[in-house]
């Protein structure tokens, strides 16, 4: 190539095109995309925005924790030495105040009563004739036809035998109270919710035989750290989720006054109304509703974990293409697609939502709209 000959102006300007071209080529492949944004090229990605909104949201605690009986009642064995002949509840069984649930045998107690009975018939008897020498020992003693120490001996023998029929009177009320308690009886209405007893065992007094879920109610036990503690107390709703899936609302009866020293936690009590799903021995996640508080929310989408921390993207100025700058916030509480913003960032913002976990801090987006849904925050 002859390089003293002359050059085409054409062929010099399409030169020059090319190699300007290839040095801008070049210039983006080695720039990050945040610094061709800066230098206005092209935007870094198309998303679309939402304002955040301020609005009522329900304060909530969740905690979890055991359903138990409300109170429980143990029914033992009130009389001892006697077979059981008879068991009339069972498990699940609904009984009221007062129901038979099981009977001992009763022949030799019978037996005893009728030798009781014979007994104070005796003492009656016993005493009547120590009466009527009462009374013809203070006739004679008046006309001095015995001597003192005789009269005082028989004014003595009727008080004993007024004394040995009161002691008969109460042995035989004994006897009969023992057989009474052959009869086992619910000391209150429920729901039975264990039996030991064993048709033909002979059993002793005291021995456990039922045991009762009085009036059917039972609790929740949700456990609360210190700082849930603080926030609940008696009369708060609260709603269940069994493991059937059913949800059970029920309410705070009372809160636990101490922490437990093993694990740090306070009981509150919420009572369940009864018939639902709701067993003994499950273990339920509650969350308890302590009314609506102001809360300035974003869609989910638009805050973005950096480093352990979140943040979400506003717009710095407005139109078709903007600049973009990334916010630390503070994120509360969630409901669907939905969370809130404790810090950082004021209602009326416009925050980036499709998109934002792209961007970095300074980019320049093309913001486009995007269409309403159930949920979403505005759009343009």
């Amino acid at each position: 190539m002859d390089y003293d000959a002359p050059f085409p102006a054409a062929a010099f300007a399409a030169r020059r095109i090319l190699v300007s071209s290839a040095l801008a080529v070049g210039a983006v492949a080695l720039l990050p995309l945040s610094l061709v944004a800066q230098e206005g090229a092209v935007p870094a990605l198309t998303v679309t925005v939402a304002k955040a909104t301020a609005e009522q949201w329900p304060e909530e605690v969740r905690a979890t924790g055991a359903i138990e009986p409300w109170q429980e009642a143990v029914v033992s064995a009130e009389v001892g030495g006697q077979r059981l002949v008879e068991i009339l509840a069972e498990v699940g069984d609904s009984v009221r105040a007062g129901q038979v649930l099981a009977r001992f045998e009763t022949a030799t107690l019978r037996a005893e009563e009728a030798e009781l009975r014979a007994s104070v018939q005796q003492a009656e008897a016993a005493l009547r004739e120590a009466e009527a020498n009462r009374e013809r020992a203070l006739a004679l003693r008046e006309q001095r036809l015995i001597s003192e120490q005789e009269a005082t001996r028989q004014l003595t023998q009727a008080d004993v035998a007024r004394a040995q029929l009161a002691g008969a009177e109460a042995r035989l009320a004994t006897q009969r109270l023992r057989l009474s308690f052959t009869d086992v009886e619910a000391p209150d209405a429920g729901v039975v919710s264990a039996r030991s007893a064993t048709l033909g065992a002979v059993a002793q007094t005291g021995e456990e035989l039922f045991r009762l879920i009085r009036q059917g109610r039972l609790e929740w036990r949700g456990e609360l750290t210190a700082p849930q503690l603080a926030r609940v107390g008696p009369g708060d709703a609260v709603l269940l989720s069994l493991p059937g899936g059913e949800r059970v609302s029920a309410r705070v009866r009372q809160v636990a006054p101490t922490l437990r020293d093993e694990t740090r936690l306070a009981l509150l009590y919420a009572d369940l109304p009864v018939d639902t799903a709701a067993r003994a021995g499950m273990y339920a996640e509650g969350t308890i509703l302590l009314g609506e508080t102001p809360a300035v929310v974003v869609p989910s989408a638009s805050v973005v974990i950096r480093d352990g921390r979140n943040y979400v993207f506003t717009l710095v100025d407005e139109g078709a293409a903007a600049r973009i700058s990334a916010r630390p916030v503070e994120v509360g509480r969630r409901a669907g697609d939905r969370v809130e913003i404790r810090a950082g960032l004021e209602a009326g913002v416009r925050v980036v939502e499709q998109g934002a976990g792209f961007l970095n801090d300074g980019d320049l987006v093309r913001v486009v709209a995007a269409p309403r849904s159930a949920g979403s925050g505005d759009g343009l």
